[in-house]
Order: structure tokens, then sequence, then C-alpha cells
């Protein structure tokens, strides 16, 4: 008996009998060689994880018969990150790397300086963009399956949004705040109670050349939560860079 090195997405995990869709089936049966009796990691993107036997190795349609499930950290985290369209596939290369993380969300934000098509509603992008996301919380291993949102207006958005907001921009602090990496070691370490529901955190990251000064003026003049703003480096970084350099500052 053995275990794939991988897990697999399941998006109901419950115990008893459990059948995964073809793409995993495939995936454990044909790529991983998996066979009856071989142990399978499920997860769900929900916090959820359960570990069983395959009773049945099809490839259209594996099915694993599961005994226990575990839920390690019942709450989405509360980073998020939400940055400016961008052109080529530089939005696909932060969501793959970026969802890595314990991020609970990426949002696409439509800015002045976006270089994104024009009257694109970057259906594909996002649809591509899940996908990576997907793939990132197999390889990674954690619990919660990072949202893809948008594209939306960032001004538009910026009105709908509650929480606290850190903007990558260079007149920012060379330190993130400690208020705001302590609340999310807190977080991260399973410290949160069930029913307190903390202020979430979203870290803001311009198109290259920055978001334009009114975006600026806007997020300092934020009334929805506190607004922060932190500086990245000594060096100009491209806007894919930015994102994980930020967010290696903040986890």
């Amino acid at each position: 008996m053995k275990t794939p090195d991988s897990r697999f997405y399941c998006p109901l995990i419950q115990c008893g009998t459990v059948t995964l869709d073809e793409n995993e089936s495939a995936h454990a049966v044909k790529v991983c060689r998996a066979t009856q009796g071989d142990m399978l990691e499920l997860c769900d993107g929900q916090g959820h994880f359960a570990e069983g036997p395959i009773v049945t190795a099809d490839s259209k349609a594996c099915q694993v018969e599961i005994s226990k499930v575990d839920m390690p950290k019942p709450h989405r985290p509360l980073l998020n990150l939400a940055i400016a369209c961008l052109k080529d596939d530089a939005l696909e290369e932060v969501v793959f790397h970026a969802a890595q993380t314990e991020i609970a969300s990426i949002t696409f934000l439509r800015t002045d300086y976006s270089q994104e098509p024009k009257n694109s509603d970057l259906h594909k992008l996002v649809r591509r963009s899940e996908l990576k996301s997907l793939v990132s919380l197999k390889q990674s291993k954690k619990p919660w399956l990072t949202e893809i949102c948008g594209p939306v207006e960032f001004k538009e958005w910026l009105k709908g949004y509650r929480g606290d907001l850190i903007l990558c921009d260079t007149d920012g602090e060379k330190s993130a705040p400690k208020e705001v990496t302590d609340k999310l070691a807190s977080d991260s370490a399973g410290d949160r109670m069930c029913d307190e529901t903390p202020t979430p955190v979203t870290l803001l990251v311009g198109p290259e050349g920055g978001f334009s000064p009114d975006e600026i003026r806007m997020t300092r003049e934020f009334t929805g939560g506190k607004s922060y703003a932190l500086n990245l480096g000594n060096t100009r970084l491209r806007a894919r860079t930015a994102a994980i350099v930020a967010l290696g500052k903040l986890l």
C-alpha cells in the first residue's frame, strides 16, 4: 500500500465513499499509478483534509473510502492580495506563486494605469487563474483554496471594502506594521476564537508605473479600516515581483 506524494481535490469531503472528478481520477490512476488499496490524501479547499484507501481505481471516477475528516484551520486566512490587471501572462504567474501561501483571495483590479486589453472581461484569464490556484492548493498542502475575484474597478472595490489596507508604495515604511504581522501570525497559529471575526487585511499592488495619484489619495483617506504604506526596498520592482516580495514581508 502506497500514498502518492500529492493531495487530490474533492469539493465534498465526508465520511463514507467519495468519488473524485475525472481530472483528479486520471491524475491519481494514470499519472500517479495508484491502484486499489493505495492511500490518497484529499482536500476540499475549505479547511478539510481526509485520507483513505482507494476502493475503485477508475481513471474516470476513482472512489476513496473516508473514515475521518480533519479540519485543522476552521477559518479562512485574514490576508488577501489585490493587484492591478497586468499584460501578457503576468497575473497568472502571480497567482501561481502567491496562491501557494496562506492568503484568502486574489482580486484583479482595473486601475487608471492597468495594462490589460481594452474592453476585455478577462474571462479566460480568470478561469486559468482559478486552475492555477487549485494546482497551488494541492502542491502546497494548505487547507484553504485561494479565491480568485474580479476584475473590478479599483474605485468601486474600495467603496465596498471593509478591512485594513497595506499599499505598496515607495513612500511607505521599510517594515510591515507590527500590529498587522502580529495579527496574521496569531491567526496562522490558530489562535482565533470560533466566534471571532477579526478585520481582514488586503495588500494592494499597482500596475507597472504604480497607482495613479488619485488612487493613492483615496487609499490614504480610506475610512473603512486602517491604511498603511509599505516600502519594498531600494530597487524598482516589476509588479509581479512586488506582489511576492510584499507577501514575504507579511507572512
